[in-house]
């Protein structure tokens, strides 16, 4: 197979907590530094210039011919994954990252980090596993590491996956992106930073390229991408078919949240906190919804930077006994509500989440991408957290109950899953743009498929 060999695959894989599909029409290309591989493998052709910030080490990366089959569904992986990194792996993102990328077609989990105390321990031995399926039998031995890029566990890795604690997140992303490293984390350290994108694919896809303003990118080709707050997540996914019509947009925004306890961590609160009870504060949440929400639903430009939305946003959020799943009450005013009734903007709103297109697995070929990454179900009692927090195997928000607001305009219910589209999902979302649009230490743009990598 050489460089000028094309693939029209059917690319899935199957997790242990289900299937995700993507179609790939792409170009079979080498992508990577091409230092020893292309002497040895192809040494015909002549060799290609490597991006810019590519660590001269990393191994070569080659889309593979889509013909092996696993569980009778047909893959098409990289020939050669991308080596990626864990860390805070022993916590609940940590372990939720690491049960996701389980047979994940591009990435191969090779290190894991964690606290000084865990460090030297097997992953197995450490963790108190709290997943709904099993530890990956391939991650079980693997040696756990600190968390820091100096050490050899992370030499190799391109991208690193952060379930850091805010405490310590911080840092530490800093220092793994000035060791070259793609950084996607899901801690809120970083997302207010001038050049940082608060990253959510089916949304503001074009934001990823602030990371080529970062310092770290400029010199070594690292960099650090961010998830948003687990509720911002599901609000600003399930919104996105309002604010971006053309017809609609959205002027104010009022949104009462039930989170979910699984949003605070593990051991989380104590029983005798949460059981029977309603949680009516979330330290610093309101302020997060209400502040990154306008970060991502704003414009980014090169020479001005983050241009934020022009929208009023008041959250208040309140921690609720359900396990996962954030449901959240909205009531929005419509910026563009013209002389229709409000009766008449339902309807649109219907139809704008209806046909918004599934930006993550149509358009740009991610794997984890799902068939919609916003539902509308028109049931009078959906969506429910226990109903539809899976729908898409996590990536997907659910709206329902839209009707007529006495207040604003319109009224509605969303649900989305907060540690899969939320938080470790979301995280692997952005990787995996990141990887098709080049900006991945030592891959090339056009990896994967999807209508982005039929263009490049």
């Amino acid at each position: 197979m050489n460089d000028a060999m094309f693939v029209q695959a059917h690319l899935s894989y199957t997790h242990r907590h289900g299937r995700r599909e993507a179609l790939v029409r792409g170009r079979t290309e080498w992508v990577g530094t091409w230092r020893t591989a292309l002497r040895s493998r192809c040494r015909r052709q002549p060799a290609a210039v490597p991006p810019a910030g590519a660590r001269r080490d990393a191994a070569p990366v080659r889309m593979a011919a889509a013909n092996n089959v696993r569980d009778g569904v047909r893959h098409a992986p990289l020939r050669d994954p991308i080596p990626v990194a864990v860390l805070g792996a022993t916590g609940s993102v940590g372990q939720r990252f690491v049960q996701l990328l389980e047979g994940h077609p591009w990435f191969r989990v090779v290190a894991l980090g964690a606290s000084q105390r865990s460090a030297g321990k097997r992953y197995a031995e450490q963790v108190a596993w709290k997943q709904a399926t099993p530890i990956p039998s391939d991650m079980a031995g693997v040696e756990i590491s600190e968390c820091d890029p100096s050490l050899p566990a992370f030499r190799d890795v391109a991208v690193v996956f952060s379930g850091l604690d805010n405490q310590f997140a911080g840092d530490i992303e800093t220092a793994f992106a000035n060791h070259g490293k793609a950084v996607f984390s899901n801690a809120k350290n970083h997302r207010m930073d001038p050049d940082v994108p608060i990253l959510i694919p089916s949304v503001n896809a074009e934001h990823i390229e602030a990371v080529r303003q970062q310092a770290t990118f400029r010199s070594g080709g690292g960099f650090v991408v961010t998830n948003s707050n687990c509720s911002t997540a599901a609000m600003t996914i399930g919104l996105a078919p309002v604010f971006k019509s053309s017809s609609l947009g959205i002027d104010t925004l009022l949104v009462s949240t039930m989170q979910a306890i699984s949003g605070a961590g593990y051991p989380g609160l104590s029983g005798m906190d949460i059981l029977d009870n309603v949680v009516p504060y979330i330290g610093s949440e309101e302020g997060k919804m209400e502040s990154e929400s306008l970060k991502i639903w704003g414009q980014y430009e090169a020479q001005r930077g983050f241009v934020p939305a022009t929208l009023t946003v008041s959250a208040m959020c309140n921690r609720v006994h359900v396990l996962d799943g954030h449901t959240e009450a909205v009531s929005l005013r419509v910026r563009d509500a013209g002389r229709r009734s409000k009766e008449e903007l339902v309807r649109e709103v219907v139809a704008a989440i209806e046909g918004y297109p599934s930006m993550s697995r149509e358009h740009f070929g991610l794997p984890s991408g799902p068939a919609r990454d916003v539902a509308y179900n028109s049931a009078q009692d959906r969506p429910q957290p226990r109903l539809d927090r899976n729908l898409g195997n996590g990536f997907t928000v659910t709206v329902g109950r839209v009707r007529p607001c006495n207040v604003l305009d319109v009224k509605l219910v969303l649900c989305g899953h907060n540690t899969v589209i939320g938080a470790a999902g979301g995280s692997i979302l952005n990787a995996e743009l990141a990887t098709v649009k080049g900006l991945v230490p030592g891959v090339r743009e056009g990896v994967g498929g999807g209508a982005a990598a039929a263009r490049a």
